[in-house]
C-alpha cells in the first residue's frame, strides 16, 4: 500500500486495490484549537508570586511549553520567565 506526504507535509494519501477497485484514502492533521490572547500571570499563579505545572495547563500551550518557559529549571515559571515566554511566542 503506497503512502505519500503532500509536498508541504500536511496531508497524507493511502492507495489500495480492492475487489471493489481502487480505494484512496487522504488524512491530514486537524488544525489546532484556537488559543487565544495569554491570559495574565495572575490569573494563571492564582494571585501566587509562581506559576506551578498544574495552574499552567489551564493555558495548554503554556504547559506544552513549561519546561521552556521554566527558564532556571526550579519547577515552576515566575512572573519574569512568563513575561520573556509570551514575548517569544
Amino acid at each position: 500500500m503506497p503512502a505519500t506526504a503532500s509536498p508541504t507535509g500536511q496531508s497524507d494519501t493511502a492507495t489500495m486495490n480492492t475487489p471493489a477497485g481502487e480505494l484512496v484514502v487522504h488524512s491530514s492533521m486537524p488544525p489546532p484549537p484556537p488559543a487565544g490572547p495569554a491570559p495574565a500571570f495572575e490569573q494563571l499563579s492564582g494571585g501566587g508570586k509562581y506559576i506551578s505545572e498544574e495552574q499552567a495547563s489551564a493555558y495548554p500551550l503554556l504547559a506544552n511549553d513549561f519546561l521552556y518557559a521554566d527558564h532556571n529549571r526550579d519547577g515552576h515559571i515566575s512572573k519574569s520567565e512568563y513575561e520573556r515566554w509570551v514575548a517569544g511566542k
